[in-house]
């Protein structure tokens, strides 16, 4: 199993430097990222009996398959390892009558689903996230009734999820040997390469709502719970803070965190302008949907993770996932809410700021989706810290703590 995944990690680096990827920097940064995220996952997903033969596929299919395939692929890899874990969640939290309905609703729902040709290739089932060409317009309806669930603790959660997985995550004093390390995320257990390890949680802004980030437009001023996804999509994972012990209604807003940390700009010099162009067309709070959310989630802690010091490779890395919001038996597990109504809009940049442009642009799916984002595991990893590459913009001051991994990767990635 080794030499096998030493001719896989060969492959790894080969390909992310193919000269059949797209020329802009920023398109190349993101096919490579898809390429790399195709071959971890999909070498996860083949599990530990896999030969040489299947290790050759998923590389060849690699090399093969269109940018579209790999992401389709991508996503549905990531999101049956999410389902597993929904339904471990279910195992763990439900009363039993309730856990078996789910069950059954959960089959009839994964024998509907279509399957894409890679997922022939790979031999493997499982319900699919993809989304099909189409529009259509969502609205969530928020029931008031919150269902009965265990008496269970986070910590409680955590352990189960641990027993089943072989793994859990733990938030502590870092390892990193620089004072503002603070605490890090950590990996207890045991974890294969491809492993979904973590969920980034928080609010979810499309740049249509950028001005409604706690703080705008110097967002990261008081905040280092933000992270960008390629789409320009961003998650502020302050107001989720570490979770609590209950299954609540949860909107971004009812937490100590949203308020604690919101930026209050000055009224001198230049910041009144900023202030000025950033001011809200409405209250931020009308513009959240809230929802029933599980918040003894043991995986919504992607937010605690740091990145390595000075010659350090990361162990993981971050992978965009759509989440289906069809799936409505998972949805209490994701741990994410969208800041605005569902209906997209087109937006037009003018240096570091996003307007309105026209008319709405209506979605390319009937399947409404929810902007997540989770961290893969890039190998094996064993009781040990969780680094991820932070990729930090080099157009910008970066703090002293923070080393590049990779600065053609840091320059390609905000280019």
């Amino acid at each position: 199993m080794a030499f096998l995944f030493q001719k896989f990690q060969e492959a790894v680096k080969i390909l992310a430097k193919s000269p059949t990827f797209a020329k802009d920097p920023r398109s190349l940064q993101f096919e490579a990222d898809i390429n790399r995220l195709f071959l971890y996952t999909s070498y996860n997903r083949i599990g530990k009996d896999a030969d040489e033969a299947d290790v050759e596929e998923i590389i060849d299919l690699a090399n093969k398959a269109s940018l579209a395939d790999q992401q389709k692929q991508v996503q549905e890899n990531i999101h049956s390892q999410i389902k597993d874990l929904c339904t471990l969640m279910d195992e763990i939290l439900l009363p039993a009558k309730k856990t078996e309905e789910r069950f059954e609703s959960a089959a009839q729902i994964d024998k509907d689903q279509p399957r894409s040709g890679l997922r022939f290739a790979l031999g493997r089932t499982g319900s699919s996230p993809s989304n099909h060409p189409g529009n259509f317009s969502f609205r969530v309806i928020f029931s008031a009734v919150i269902p009965e669930t265990k008496p269970l603790k986070l910590a409680d959660v955590s352990q189960g999820v641990k027993d089943h997985l072989g793994y859990s995550l733990a938030v502590r004093s870092s390892e990193i040997p620089h004072k503002d390390a603070g605490r890090g995320l950590f990996l207890e257990g045991e974890a294969d390469v491809g492993s979904v390890i973590a969920i980034y949680p928080g609010v979810v802004y499309s740049p249509a709502y950028y001005r409604f980030i706690p703080g705008y437009p110097r967002v990261d001023a008081h905040n280092s719970y933000l992270i960008t996804r390629y789409d320009s999509t961003v998650i502020n994972a302050q107001p989720w803070g570490e979770g609590n012990d209950n299954r609540e209604f949860w909107d971004g807003m009812n937490s100590p965190q949203a308020a604690k940390f919101t930026e209050q700009i000055a009224q001198t010099g230049s910041d009144r302008v900023w202030k000025m162009l950033s001011k809200p067309l409405e209250s931020p709070r009308s513009g959240t949907r809230g929802e029933i959310l599980e918040r003894r989630n043991p995986m919504a802690f992607a937010h605690f993770a740091n990145h390595p010091p000075k010659d350090v490779v990361p162990n993981v890395m971050v992978c965009p996932y759509d989440f289906p919001l069809d799936e409505k038996d998972m949805r209490t597990y994701i741990p994410n809410i969208s800041f605005g109504n569902e209906e997209g809009v087109r937006m037009k940049r003018f240096g570091s700021f996003w307007f309105k442009s026209g008319s709405s642009v209506h979605g390319v799916s009937d399947i409404p989706i929810l902007k997540s984002l989770v961290l893969v595991s890039t190998r094996a990893i064993s009781n040990e810290e969780i680094l991820l590459n932070y990729r930090l913009s080099n157009s910008k001051r970066r703090p002293s703590w923070y080393t590049p991994v990779d600065e053609e990767e840091d320059r390609r990635r905000w280019g």
